[in-house]
């Protein structure tokens, strides 16, 4: 008996061990969850720091924000529940510091999550582990309809209509259940969906996370449509190419001297007015590498740009104007030839040469030579955004910034006064605004450029222009004059000192035009707001309210009220002082879009809001008055 009872004693302080370690592991207050996911999520941390901040919204994405990391606990765990409240303490000032850290510093003083970090006696259905659940509730529409990637709207509704059905039953299991449709969320995103909660995609969709919208992925599929459209273009031509060469072989030499004769006659138009030189087609093919796609470095409302280099070695860019049939209208193409050759300033973009070609097979081709501007446009520095959210090419400082906006107030002034007839240029946007090697502005694309005649209208029956940069009454009613130049780069100033698109449609802001944007904060002496944070604080702040203030004068509604192109560079240079800002119309904004006709999306159209400006025309009449 006595040895029996000896044998007893170490199973018996085995088991006291046992017990210890595991009352030390459930009293242990560190947070078995890894929070680090709230710094990889692409989560919308705006909604938490623009201002002024929206509490609900805010507090709503953090919600969801730590449901990703309790459906993490859940898969690996199997526990829809902490173990003890220090734990759950630890955990929720973990997750707070984590946010504080990315400067997010909101109090949502709520209980959405507390009966699920917590263990109640009110808790859905009676379940704390999963073993509990596929007891209790076994397989439902969760298990099937919450798989995959969820991508489409309609697989996400599915999942979520799944949940709903789902909630209900767990809640009828037990009296007094709570946050039943939160179990749901947890168990469809943590242990259905193969992907889990820290793909984007499924917290968005099972946890309602808000997550930030990829530029980069927008830009793919924007790059991936127009080159399907280039292919089905060039496909297109070269079926109609085969066809006629196949039915119109005794035509073959009367189409060859046709073709020769456009050519002369393109040539005969353009040649003898400028001083630009003649590239054979061979050259501009071989600088191109074929017009590889690889050497495609923009494109437009009218042409695809192509780096090249030429046997001497000068780099050069080369623009190939699109959609130029047999009997295609020439306007375009002299038009730009012509301006371009007339200019020789520094701050505009000079003509090298150009090119016109003619074939059965792919048509009548022209080409504009210019130079290469090595650092690509101010679009791209301002709003091209890459991987992550950060900027693809250098950010500007405040002094880069500054000469910029000079240089393009000098460029339109030379347009305007230099030269006799003055030229409108019509088309002014960050795209068409080019930076050489010494970051020194450039303004490019004069394809909508429109020579003043004296004694002709200044009325015009097709308006061109990107909108958003067009001047209302230019847009509206056709009246072009020199001062709808100058409201296009009033928004450009805006544009360069904010940072922000001149219509940005998924700004938290009310306000949808830059200028009305800008004109609230003026008004309400928060000028600093207006402000890119990229800019550095390197200059003068009275300077750069200067520039802001020129820039809300330039894009004011009222002509008159703008200054010439000449008074507003004498004002950003401090030559003269700048007038007292004129009071502007009620503003436009999202809401305003439903409701007023002129701006409605049927006449806009949706590349009218698009991000990426989109270049077009509207005849505004048939009448016969001059273009």
């Amino acid at each position: 008996m006595g040895k029996s009872q000896n044998k007893l004693i170490p199973i018996l302080w085995l088991l006291c061990f046992i017990r210890c370690v595991y009352f030390i592991s459930c009293t242990n207050s560190s947070c078995p969850i890894d929070f680090s996911y709230v710094n990889r999520l692409p989560w919308e941390i705006s909604n938490c720091l623009d201002k002024p901040v929206r509490q609900e919204i805010c507090c709503q994405t953090i919600r969801s924000l730590l449901g990703v990391g309790l459906a993490n606990y859940l898969n690996k765990t199997s526990m829809f529940y902490f173990p003890n409240s220090e734990t759950a303490t630890s955990c929720m000032s973990s997750f707070t510091n984590k946010l504080a850290s990315m400067s997010v510093k909101i109090s949502c003083n709520d209980d959405s999550y507390n009966q699920l970090v917590v263990n109640s006696t009110s808790n859905c259905g009676g379940i704390t582990t999963l073993k509990e659940w596929k007891e209790k509730v076994g397989l439902t529409e969760l298990d099937s309809a919450c798989k995959g990637r969820l991508s489409t709207l309609s697989q996400c509704n599915a999942c979520g209509e799944a949940g709903q059905r789902v909630a209900p039953r767990l809640e009828s299991m037990r009296l007094n259940s709570t946050k039943c449709f939160y179990y749901t969320c947890l168990y469809a995103a943590g242990i259905v969906n193969e992907y889990g909660p820290e793909n984007a995609r499924i917290a968005e969709c099972a946890l309602g996370l808000d997550v930030a919208k990829s530029t980069t992925n927008k830009r793919k599929n924007v790059f991936k449509v127009v080159f399907g459209l280039l292919g089905a273009i060039f496909g297109v031509l070269i079926t109609w190419g085969c066809f006629i060469i196949y039915q119109n072989l005794r035509n073959k030499r009367r189409l060859a001297a046709l073709r020769q004769d456009y050519v002369r006659g393109v040539k005969a138009k353009v040649l003898p007015n400028t001083g630009a030189k003649w590239f054979h087609i061979a050259e501009l093919d071989q600088a191109t590498k074929g017009f590889s796609e690889k050497n495609m470095i923009g494109q437009g409302g009218f042409g695809v740009v192509y780096k090249g280099t030429l046997l001497d070695g000068t780099i050069v860019a080369v623009k190939q104007l699109l959609n130029m049939d047999v009997n295609g209208d020439d306007q375009e193409f002299t038009n730009e030839a012509e301006i371009i050759s007339k200019i020789r300033h520094r701050n505009l973009l000079a003509l090298r040469g150009f090119c016109v070609t003619s074939d059965a097979i792919r048509g009548n081709r022209r080409y504009l030579v210019y130079d290469f501007m090595s650092n690509g446009s101010l679009d791209e520095h301002l709003f091209n955004y890459g991987e992550g959210g950060f900027v693809a090419r250098q950010a500007l400082s405040w002094p880069l910034r500054k000469n910029i906006i000079i240089d393009v107030a000098k460029g339109l002034a030379y347009l305007h006064y230099g030269l006799k007839p003055a030229i409108y240029h019509r088309d002014i946007k960050t795209t068409n605004i080019l930076l050489d090697s010494e970051m020194k502005a450039t303004l490019a694309d004069f394809g909508l450029a429109k020579q003043t005649i004296e004694g002709e209208s200044h009325l015009t029956t097709k308006v061109a222009g990107t909108y958003g940069y067009l001047a209302p009454e230019y847009a509206l009613y056709g009246q072009l004059t020199e001062k709808s130049d100058v409201y296009s780069f009033g928004i450009i100033i805006l544009e360069i000192m904010s940072g922000r698109k001149v219509l940005d449609t998924f700004s938290t802001s009310s306000r949808l035009l830059i200028t009305d944007w800008a004109w609230d904060l003026v008004k309400s002496g928060n000028v600093d707001y207006i402000f890119d944070d990229r800019m550095g604080e390197n200059g003068s702040k009275e300077v750069m309210k200067r520039f802001v203030h020129v820039g809300i004068l330039c894009a004011h509604v009222m002509v008159a009220l703008r200054p010439t192109i000449s008074e507003a560079l004498k004002m950003l240079e401090g030559d003269i002082e700048v007038p007292t800002l004129p009071d502007r119309p009620l503003p436009l904004s999202h809401e305003a879009l439903r409701y007023i006709p002129e701006f409605s999306m049927s006449t806009f159209g949706r590349s009218s809001l698009d991000r990426s400006g989109c270049t077009s025309s509207i005849d505004t009449s048939n009448s016969k008055s001059s273009n």
